[in-house]
């Protein structure tokens, strides 16, 4: 196989996971509702997922508390991928798969959402969070892959994408977040 050919077999397979995506409009839907209302009420949105998953935590958490199209106010968002210092100490002390759970029982409150994003689903410190999350009255949503893992047994809500391929996955929770944030955006600043 040439360039050429990889490269249109790439986007041609991005584009029938896209078209198989659209048959989740509900889910997405749901999932925008899930986070206008938790903002509405003033609480947050907390995003984590562990490596091209904790990048894709950390920009989706920057579009609400930056912009993602309009010049407006934060929403309220954090990313738990960030804090270097937070991660490791906790890993140190407890253990890896309590990254997240620690750090959520310290900053979550009842009313926020949770979104813990996952190729596999199968993350042991995502399902640690999720059900620390739902102990605390925390909304919980799962961006995952086709199959959902064992993440969609401790979540509200379930996105599972149409792949079980790592990039291709990641691709489609990055599309998804963004049709989310904007949603979200226009809700609260489109005149």
């Amino acid at each position: 196989m040439n360039i050429k050919e990889g490269i249109n077999n790439s986007l041609n397979q991005i584009t029938q996971y896209l078209q198989e995506l659209s048959e989740q409009t509900e889910i997405i839907e749901l999932i925008s509702r899930t986070i206008i209302n938790s903002l509405e009420n003033e609480n947050k949105i907390i995003f984590c997922g562990n490596g091209g998953s904790a990048a894709i935590s950390q920009h989706l958490s920057a579009e609400l508390m930056g912009k993602y199209k309009l010049d407006r106010a934060p929403l309220s968002a954090i990313s738990l991928t960030t804090d270097t210092s937070a991660i490791t100490a906790i890993a140190n002390d407890y253990g890896f798969e309590y990254i997240f759970s620690r750090h959520l029982q310290g900053i979550g409150k009842k009313g926020d959402v949770l979104i813990a994003i996952s190729g596999s689903g199968n993350s042991k410190n995502l399902i640690e969070v999720l059900k620390t999350a739902n102990s605390m009255g925390i909304k919980t949503i799962s961006l995952t892959g086709e199959t959902g893992g064992e993440m969609k047994n401790f979540s509200d809500i379930t996105l599972n994408v149409p792949s079980k391929i790592t990039n291709y996955i990641q691709e489609q929770h990055l599309i998804v977040g963004h049709i989310i944030c904007g949603i979200v955006e226009n809700h609260f600043f489109k005149k």
